[in-house]
């Protein structure tokens, strides 16, 4: 749906404090808008530039996962329950002669297009330029299928800092 009213105020206080921001792109398995279209009202409403960390690789039913664009892997999908429980993910490298089968030749050429399209046009990724609040590493995934959510926090992990000591204004007697 894009960015909605909560994330816009949730947004300013974190501008306001310093605080880096990540981005997850929810429910990328349900039919929407373009990850493109996404990305750039991010960039519109928020003010801030994207980076996408990883690439979804169709949507809706036709859904079949994520490309990691840092392992050069397929995160593979597959919905159970009409997409309301995630079953059987796996991770296969993008140059592995069964990823056509898996994805299929149109999906396929999308994503290479798609790759085509970020280096070009997209921004670099910088973790000084996250950290600074200028720029933001996107996820896609499905929260409710858990998919993409355990990458989400493991890139996170990586990127952050330790909280820093705060002066406390209480006095110890």
């Amino acid at each position: 749906n894009g960015v909605e009213a909560q994330t816009k105020k949730l947004f300013a206080v974190s501008k306001e404090r310093g605080i880096p921001i990540f981005t997850f792109v929810n429910k990328i398995d349900h039919f929407g808008r373009s990850p493109f279209d996404l990305m750039e009202e991010i960039e519109n409403v928020l003010g801030i530039r994207t980076c996408p960390m990883n690439w979804p690789i169709g949507s809706g039913k036709e859904f079949k996962g994520v490309y990691d664009r840092g392992t050069k892997e397929v995160n593979m999908f597959t919905a159970e329950m009409n997409g309301q429980k995630e079953v059987n993910t796996w991770n296969v490298p993008i140059d592995d002669p069964t990823i056509d089968d898996q994805i299929g030749d149109y999906f396929r050429e999308k994503l290479e297009e798609d790759m085509e399209l970020l280096e070009g046009a997209g921004s670099e990724f910088d973790l000084d330029e996250v950290r600074a609040g200028n720029l933001t590493p996107v996820f896609f995934g499905s929260a409710l299928t858990n998919f993409g959510v355990e990458t989400f926090l493991q890139h996170f992990l990586k990127m952050t800092e330790s909280p820093a000591s705060r002066e406390s204004n209480l006095r110890v007697i």
